[in-house]
């Protein structure tokens, strides 16, 4: 399935103002990874530029209806990513994608055409959905005690599954992170740090079906620093 992102883009926006995920947990593990002077920065997957408000970087998107949201952030291109041919070789200093990867079936080219624009010794920072949480037939199950527990479903196996989306559906592409790590590493990409982490305590307290997953991963953020030789570059 490809999904139209501009038939998307009121549902978009307004979940990402109703989202306190956002301003509890995404964006907080999005500053820990970012170099502290981030340069010539890329918000790969901008949306409505929320990231860019407060990164200051560029943004692309597919979305022209998004991207016209964004223009109030900064400057924007559109673009199907992981496409970034209007881009030089090492032009930025960092990319960075928000809620993008599990969006692309391509993550293969995502982590190559990332490592071609970004120069030697630069970042790749992204934030998605933990792997656990987006693996088909995922789920949390209840014990007979009533803890909460999770079912895995085809973890290991790359695959993807629809999800509803408004009045539409949104496809995830799942890959395990041995998968992810492994095909970043492919395109030179050294591993530098990451973060699992479950929803914060607000995000629970807001949203009463969330009680007792606590500890289940949620969010995965990772950051890489571009090799001084990338593959196939």
């Amino acid at each position: 399935m490809s999904q139209n992102w501009d038939d998307l883009a009121e549902w978009w926006s307004a979940e990402v103002v109703k989202d306190q995920a956002y301003a509890t947990d995404v964006h907080p593990i999005l500053g820990d990874l970012l170099p502290e002077e981030p340069g010539a920065a890329m918000d790969l997957g901008c949306g409505e530029g929320q990231g860019m408000r407060i990164t200051g970087a560029f943004g692309c998107d597919l979305s022209i209806d998004l991207l016209r949201r964004a223009t109030a952030s900064g400057s924007v291109v559109q673009t199907r990513l992981p496409d970034l041919g209007w881009l030089r070789d090492a032009s930025l200093d960092t990319a960075y994608a928000v809620y993008l990867l599990d969006l692309i079936e391509d993550d293969d080219g995502f982590f190559r055409e990332s490592a071609r624009v970004v120069r030697p010794g630069g970042a790749l920072v992204v934030v998605m959905n933990h792997p656990v949480y987006t693996a088909p037939g995922s789920a949390p199950i209840s014990d007979t005690d009533g803890e909460i527990l999770w079912r895995w479903g085809s973890y290991f196996k790359r695959g993807s599954s629809s999800e509803p989306a408004g009045a539409g559906e949104v496809e995830f592409f799942h890959r395990p992170i041995s998968d992810l790590l492994t095909t970043a590493a492919a395109s030179g990409w050294l591993l530098t740090r990451i973060i699992e982490r479950g929803l914060s305590r607000e995000v629970v307290e807001s949203i009463p079906s969330y009680v007792g997953q606590e500890d289940i991963p949620r969010l995965l953020g990772v950051r890489w620093t571009r090799g001084r030789s990338a593959p196939g570059l």
